[in-house]
Protein backbone atom coordinates (compact mmCIF):
# COMPACT_ATOMS: atom_id res chain seq x y z
CA UNK A 1 0.00 0.00 0.00
CA UNK A 2 1.61 3.63 -1.29
CA UNK A 3 1.52 6.21 1.29
CA UNK A 4 1.08 9.83 0.15
CA UNK A 5 3.49 12.40 1.42
CA UNK A 6 2.85 16.08 0.25
CA UNK A 7 6.33 18.01 -0.34
CA UNK A 8 6.89 21.76 0.42
CA UNK A 9 5.63 22.84 -3.17
CA UNK A 10 6.09 27.22 -2.66
CA UNK A 11 7.59 27.48 -6.43
CA UNK A 12 4.10 25.09 -7.90
CA UNK A 13 0.63 26.17 -7.42
CA UNK A 14 -0.95 22.76 -7.69
CA UNK A 15 0.34 20.39 -4.65
CA UNK A 16 2.89 17.61 -5.51
CA UNK A 17 2.72 13.90 -4.19
CA UNK A 18 4.87 11.24 -4.11
CA UNK A 19 2.94 7.94 -4.19
CA UNK A 20 6.03 5.93 -3.03
CA UNK A 21 8.65 6.73 -0.43
CA UNK A 22 11.09 5.68 -3.06
CA UNK A 23 10.45 8.65 -5.25
CA UNK A 24 12.58 10.45 -3.15
CA UNK A 25 15.53 11.14 -3.63
CA UNK A 26 18.48 11.90 -0.78
CA UNK A 27 20.88 14.48 -1.30
CA UNK A 28 23.18 12.70 -2.20
CA UNK A 29 21.04 10.77 -4.84
CA UNK A 30 20.32 14.56 -6.22
CA UNK A 31 23.65 15.53 -5.97
CA UNK A 32 24.96 12.68 -8.30
CA UNK A 33 21.83 13.81 -10.78
CA UNK A 34 23.10 16.95 -11.01
CA UNK A 35 26.59 16.16 -10.60
CA UNK A 36 26.76 18.93 -8.34
CA UNK A 37 28.51 18.74 -4.91
CA UNK A 38 25.77 17.80 -1.57
CA UNK A 39 26.60 20.52 0.27
CA UNK A 40 25.60 22.88 -2.92
CA UNK A 41 22.40 21.02 -2.48
CA UNK A 42 21.71 21.42 0.82
CA UNK A 43 22.93 25.48 0.83
CA UNK A 44 19.99 25.72 -1.87
CA UNK A 45 17.37 24.19 0.69
CA UNK A 46 18.06 26.94 3.23
CA UNK A 47 15.74 29.40 4.11
CA UNK A 48 17.40 31.16 7.25
CA UNK A 49 20.06 33.53 7.04
CA UNK A 50 21.10 35.20 3.73
CA UNK A 51 17.16 35.62 1.85
CA UNK A 52 16.68 32.87 -0.62
CA UNK A 53 13.50 33.91 -2.33
CA UNK A 54 12.95 30.56 -4.43
CA UNK A 55 14.26 27.86 -2.66
CA UNK A 56 15.59 24.02 -3.93
CA UNK A 57 11.71 22.63 -3.13
CA UNK A 58 12.27 19.59 -0.25
CA UNK A 59 10.41 17.83 2.63
CA UNK A 60 12.10 17.21 5.66
CA UNK A 61 11.35 14.28 7.22
CA UNK A 62 12.46 14.51 10.85
CA UNK A 63 15.45 16.33 10.05
CA UNK A 64 16.58 14.83 6.86
CA UNK A 65 15.90 16.85 3.64
CA UNK A 66 13.99 14.39 0.74
CA UNK A 67 13.50 15.50 -2.65
CA UNK A 68 10.79 14.48 -5.68
CA UNK A 69 12.98 14.80 -8.86
CA UNK A 70 9.51 16.48 -10.61
CA UNK A 71 9.88 19.16 -8.24
CA UNK A 72 13.28 20.18 -9.13
CA UNK A 73 12.83 20.19 -12.66
CA UNK A 74 10.24 22.59 -11.97
CA UNK A 75 12.36 24.40 -9.93
CA UNK A 76 15.50 23.93 -12.25
CA UNK A 77 13.01 25.37 -14.95
CA UNK A 78 12.23 28.15 -13.32
CA UNK A 79 15.72 29.22 -12.92
CA UNK A 80 16.12 30.22 -16.79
Amino acid sequence: MATLVKLDTQASQSPAYASDPSDLLTPEELAARLKVKKSWVLEQTRRRGRVRPNPLPCIFLNKYPRFSWREVCQWLASKK
